[in-house]
């Protein structure tokens, strides 16, 4: 078998394609998401924060050869943290919102035991009295 030919057959393989398909709808969902967390839930973080940016956030932990303040800016990490949070629920509320529109499948009722099962279920129980 030729190098060209094990290719072909490993990428038409059905879960390399629904893998390529989850990737980029993945990507799309992430931009929805980035969209939703720029533009409606960080105006109101900085609302409730009062403009105030963790990325500024910094402690000095001296100064350079040239006098310029070094800076430990543990502001960045805060706000990573803050972002993630925020972005996890986010896709928490979306996927909750999804699972809930998805209808349950209505609960099948077993069929009803075969008449012949039933008379020897019957003929049972009456030889269980017997004494």
């Amino acid at each position: 078998m030729s190098l060209a030919s094990e290719f072909k057959e490993f990428a038409m393989r059905g879960n390399v394609i629904d893998l390529a398909v989850g990737v980029v709808i993945g990507a799309a969902f992430g931009t929805v998401v980035s969209s939703v967390v720029n533009g409606i839930i960080m105006p109101v973080v900085g609302l409730a924060t009062k403009g105030v940016s963790f990325a500024d956030l910094a402690i000095q932990i001296g100064a350079d050869a040239k006098g310029a303040p070094l800076l430990l800016r543990y502001g960045t990490v805060v706000q990573s943290i803050v972002d993630f949070l925020i972005i996890a629920a986010v896709i928490f509320i979306a996927l909750k919102g999804i699972n809930l529109a998805k209808k349950p499948p209505a609960p099948v009722a077993p069929p009803p035991p075969p008449r012949q099962e039933v008379l020897l279920e019957e003929i049972r129980d009456l030889l269980a009295k017997r004494p």
